[in-house]
C-alpha cells in the first residue's frame, strides 16, 4: 500500500465517521465535539447539523479520490498536484494553529481541539509523505 492509498483510506473513514454521526444523532453529535448548539439542533430536527456534517463527509471523499489520482489509482482530475498540496496545508494548519494558540485561547485546549488537532497532524503528516515527490 501507498502513502497515498493510506492517505485516502484516512480521507473515507474520516468521511464514514461524519455519515455515522449524521445517523448516530444528538449523542454522536455531543461524543465527538460537536458542540452542545449543533447537537441541539439535531434534536430538534434541523437540516443544519446534518448539512454541515454531510459536506464535511463530502469534501473528506473528495480529498481521498484526489489522493488516489495523484497515485494514478483514479482517473485524472483537475489539479490534482496543486489540490494535493492544498489539501495536506490545511491538515497541517488546522493540526497546528490550535496547538500554537492554546496558550492565550481556552477554546483550543478543549478536549475536542487537542485530539482533532493530533488527529489532523497525522493525517498532514501522512498525506506530506504522499505529495512529497511535487515538493522536490
Amino acid at each position: 500500500m501507498s502513502t497515498l492509498q493510506l492517505a485516502a483510506g484516512l480521507n473515507f473513514a474520516a468521511a464514514l465517521l461524519h455519515i455515522g454521526v449524521i445517523l448516530g444523532g444528538p449523542s454522536w453529535y455531543r461524543f465527538f465535539g460537536a458542540g452542545e448548539q449543533m447537537a441541539h439542533m439535531a434534536e430538534q430536527k434541523k437540516w443544519l447539523p446534518a448539512l454541515l456534517t454531510f459536506g464535511i463527509a463530502g469534501v473528506l471523499t473528495v480529498w481521498g479520490l484526489y489522493c488516489l489520482a495523484l497515485d494514478n489509482r483514479f482517473p485524472a482530475l483537475p489539479w490534482t498536484d496543486t489540490i494535493m498540496l492544498l489539501v495536506t496545508a490545511v491538515y497541517l494548519i488546522r493540526a497546528l494553529y490550535p496547538l500554537l494558540l492554546s496558550p492565550w485561547v481556552a477554546v483550543f485546549r478543549e478536549r475536542f481541539m487537542v485530539w482533532s488537532s493530533l488527529i489532523c497532524a497525522g493525517f498532514g503528516a501522512v498525506h506530506l509523505l504522499g505529495v512529497w515527490p511535487l515538493l522536490s
